[in-house]
């Protein structure tokens, strides 16, 4: 995800409910198959050939990569997946200070790749919840011009027929005075800009995608009701968190949210730009809310809804709908919360997190081809006491350079004891640093053993191996370099921080 730190002050505007049935000009994208987003903020991450069979193997037809990674984009080539491709925040003042910026980056990122790799490249999002109240004001002079840039150069390009370009927004762009959706309107300090980047859009055949999150909705408000973060089941009474906005009954926070946007653009006469949802999901670890049950009771409402093609009062027709996200990410920043690791369907290597039914009942099926590192973890030794003065030193260098974010309260590891949570530290390092020699030895307070010590729903993980995984397609010896390339810097970097530290 972007940043969804803004999310948790519109969650409580946003417990919006219904608005008149009304008549309206949008020209919707219509949803075709499932859509994701790729990050790659991953230490060992899942090798792009085996992702992009994972993408289709489970219906996926679109993806979104929130920046030009040469792996994912070389791996779904002639897959006949169609990518959204991000243009991230810190190239929105050099794009747009210069038309010739711009034309390079879509050279360079969106020309090369189509023309040498056979890449469906149908969307090019300028910048990433650049109006993030958050932010200041630090994007919004720049998020226009860049889209303008961007437009003229994929003109140029000859791509503008092909390739569409739109803005991805986060829900904190506008808001309801009296918490209905029907008075929605724009954030008032940037109306005009939204109606002039809508405008320019529309006017262009670009799209408007937005972010929402029911998850962060929920986790804002202690008094929010757990309900409505969450679709109905079909035929289910309405339950005591329903809103009625006029002859229109919100059974969930995601229709209201939404419905919301569609009525400011309607009030400022753009209700014929077309609106896909570019981030939706449910973590499963690193705070009280984020779980597998509940992932799998969210996401199964949002999948059987995209199937149905159900979409909301507004727009009663499922826009396509990007859900948040396909794979963990263990190296994501943990600003809005330890659960930013944690939204994927699938887990780091590719396994499902909970059942899931796709159309006609057919479950999620996991990666193929993925390889591990050896079946060995490194833990306390067992003789070392986990009082030792030296633990907690130990602890927290490990966790600086790995992934502890599921020994939270809460968590799915939160409830180890102390030599648990030693043990859980000092594997996730060793993980990471792909059990490189002297990874291990924490002033020899640790040892590698080969008895897996995971405990109930707490996973000691053994890492993917990206210079081992079976090969699958035309791209994959650019994929093995690249993966290969990766493991290299990160055992450059750990070895050299192992031989410092210890």
């Amino acid at each position: 995800m972007g940043s969804c730190l803004a999310l948790r002050a519109l969650a409580v505007a946003v417990w919006v409910a219904a608005a008149y049935p009304v008549v309206f000009r949008a020209r919707p994208v219509q949803a075709a198959g499932l859509a994701a987003n790729w990050g790659t903020r991953a230490l060992h991450p899942l090798p792009g050939d085996i992702t992009v069979r994972l993408l289709r193997d489970n219906g996926f037809g679109k993806v979104k990569l929130f920046e030009a990674d040469a792996a994912a984009l070389q791996a779904l080539g002639h897959s006949g997946i169609q990518v959204m491709l991000g243009l991230p925040n810190e190239l929105l003042a050099p794009v747009a200070a210069s038309v010739n910026a711009a034309e390079q980056w879509v050279l360079q990122n969106v020309s090369s790749y189509v023309s040498r790799y056979g890449v469906d490249i149908r969307y090019v999002a300028i910048g990433n919840e650049p109006f993030l109240k958050s932010y200041k004001g630090k994007f919004e002079s720049l998020t226009l011009p860049a889209v303008q840039n961007v437009q003229a150069a994929l003109v140029k390009a000859g791509l503008a027929r092909q390739v569409r370009v739109t803005v991805p927004l986060n829900a904190d762009v506008y808001e309801s005075s009296d918490g209905r959706p029907s008075s929605g309107d724009f954030r008032a300090d940037i109306t005009g800009l939204m109606v002039s980047l809508v405008r320019f859009l529309l006017d262009n055949g670009g799209i408007l995608t937005i972010n929402i999150y029911p998850f962060l909705s929920l986790d804002a408000d202690p008094n929010f009701p757990v309900d409505y973060a969450f679709f109905p089941s079909p035929g289910a009474p309405p339950s005591q968190a329903s809103v009625q906005d006029g002859n229109v009954l919100y059974t969930n926070v995601f229709d209201a949210n939404y419905d919301t946007l569609i009525a400011a653009l309607e009030k400022h006469g753009l209700g014929a730009i077309p609106v896909i949802v570019g981030e939706i999901g449910w973590p499963t670890d690193g705070d009280r809310n984020a779980n597998a049950a509940s992932a799998m009771r969210f996401n199964q409402g949002l999948f059987d809804r995209i199937i149905a093609g159900k979409g909301t009062p507004r727009r009663p027709t499922m826009p396509d709908v990007y859900v948040f996200a396909l794979l963990d990410e263990d190296n994501k920043s943990t600003d809005p919360g330890n659960f930013e690791r944690h939204w994927g369907v699938f887990n780091y290597d590719g396994t499902p997190k909970y059942r899931l039914n796709l159309a006609g009942g057919r479950p999620l099926v996991p990666a193929k081809g993925v390889r591990y590192l050896s079946k060995q973890w490194c833990v306390l030794r067992p003789d070392a006491s986990p009082t030792d003065p030296a633990i907690g030193g130990a602890v927290e260098y490990a966790c600086q350079y790995s992934d502890c974010t599921s020994l939270g309260a809460g968590s799915s590891c939160g409830g180890l004891d102390a030599r648990g949570n030693v043990s859980y530290a000092f594997n996730q390092f060793f993980q990471a640093a792909n059990q490189q020699k002297g990874s291990c030895s924490f002033n020899n307070l640790s040892v590698i053993t080969t008895t897996d010590p995971s405990q109930g729903a707490c996973r000691f993980h053994i890492q993917i191996d990206t210079g081992r995984h079976e090969l699958t397609g035309k791209s994959d010896a650019a994929v093995r370099v690249a993966g290969l390339s990766w493991s290299a810097t990160v055992l450059g970097l750990v070895g050299g921080l192992v031989a410092a530290a210890w």
